[in-house]
C-alpha cells in the first residue's frame, strides 16, 4: 500500500503564490505516476498536473499551464505542485495522487489508485 500525506494549502489573494507538498510512505518503489487534482463541491475531480516517477515528463491542464510547476524529490519521497499567479478559479480542495502504471498524460481521477485526504486551496480576488 502507499499513503499520501498533503500540506501547504490556505488562503492568498489572486496573484500570490503557494506550494503544495505530498509525502509518500510505504510500497513507494512501485509508484509510476504521481499527480495533482483538484475539486469544487458539486464538479468532478479535475486533473491539474502529473509528473513520471523518477523521470522529468511532466503534463499540465490547460488551465494552469505556465503558471503551475509539479516537481518531485525522490530522495524524500515528496511530491511538490508550485502554484504562482493564483486565480479565484483556482480555489478548489486539492488531492495527491498515485498510480501503478499506465500513460501519465492522461490525468484522470479513475485510473489514480491511491489518495491524500486533501489541502484546501483559497484565492481571494
Amino acid at each position: 500500500l502507499i499513503q499520501l500525506v498533503e500540506s501547504g494549502g490556505g488562503s492568498v489573494q489572486t496573484g500570490g503564490s503557494l506550494r503544495l507538498s505530498c509525502a509518500a510512505s510505504g510500497y513507494t518503489y512501485s509508484i509510476y505516476c504521481m499527480a495533482w487534482f483538484r475539486q469544487v463541491p458539486g464538479k468532478e475531480r479535475e486533473g491539474v498536473a502529473a509528473i513520471l516517477s523518477g523521470r522529468d515528463t511532466t503534463h499540465y491542464a490547460d488551465s494552469v499551464k505556465g503558471r503551475f510547476t509539479i516537481s518531485q524529490d525522490n530522495a524524500k519521497n515528496t511530491l511538490y505542485l508550485q502554484m504562482n499567479s493564483l486565480k479565484p478559479e483556482d480555489t478548489a480542495m486539492y488531492y495527491c495522487a498515485a498510480r501503478n502504471a499506465g500513460y501519465c498524460g492522461s490525468i484522470l481521477f479513475r485510473e489514480y489508485e491511491y489518495w491524500g485526504q486533501g489541502t484546501q486551496v483559497t484565492v481571494s480576488s
